[in-house]
């Protein structure tokens, strides 16, 4: 985004939410915002004919282990008839409830279910908060930091059952280098 339209935008984001961290980037303007005046703020960028925001391009979390306040959420906004975007960033802490957006924009379903599944990020007033990529057994949330690379469970065809089974991962020598297994 030009420098201009950066300017511009910044000014109406201080003049008409007020009281908010604004923080500016290269190519965007990021606003921070506490859960409590989530909901206030994404309708306000929705419906204020300023800001025009009435598409949500991307929902992502995000896991800072060493903070405090160990999650953030990321939402993408775009304006289409102003082309102009805005990032809206959420710090959430372990088991706090993040209001859903999905009610202001539908396309927030499933970034929500994504960042439940991936994370562990509870929202409440979601429709339908389960597991959207991993099984319904799956333990843990594998996009956090200290979740192990290589999973904590293996899951097998086990030929002599004829079913598939799962097992705790068990790394051996043979695990650690398997590019020295071929010629």
């Amino acid at each position: 985004m030009k420098r201009e339209k950066l300017d511009r935008l910044e000014q109406e984001v201080t003049a008409r939410l007020a009281g908010l961290a604004t923080e500016r980037l290269a190519d965007a303007l990021v606003i921070h915002v506490g859960v409590l005046q989530l909901l206030q703020t994404m309708t306000r960028l929705r419906d204020d004919i300023a800001f025009d925001f009435k598409l949500l391009v991307d929902l992502a979390g995000v896991h800072y282990p060493e903070r405090a306040v160990p999650f953030e959420l990321v939402y993408q906004l775009l304006s289409v008839h102003k082309n102009h975007r805005i990032r809206v960033k959420v710090p959430v802490t372990e088991g706090e409830l993040v209001p859903s957006i999905a009610g202001i924009w539908s396309s927030a379903d499933w970034y929500e279910r994504e960042a439940y599944d991936m994370f562990g990020i509870l929202f409440s007033g979601h429709s339908d908060l389960r597991r959207i990529l991993n099984d319904y057994d799956f333990h843990g949330y594998p996009l956090r930091k200290d979740f192990p690379v290589t999973g904590l469970v293996e899951s097998r065809y086990d030929e002599q059952r004829g079913m598939v089974v799962k097992e705790p991962v068990r790394l051996g020598r043979e695990d650690r280098e398997p590019y020295r297994r071929f010629p």
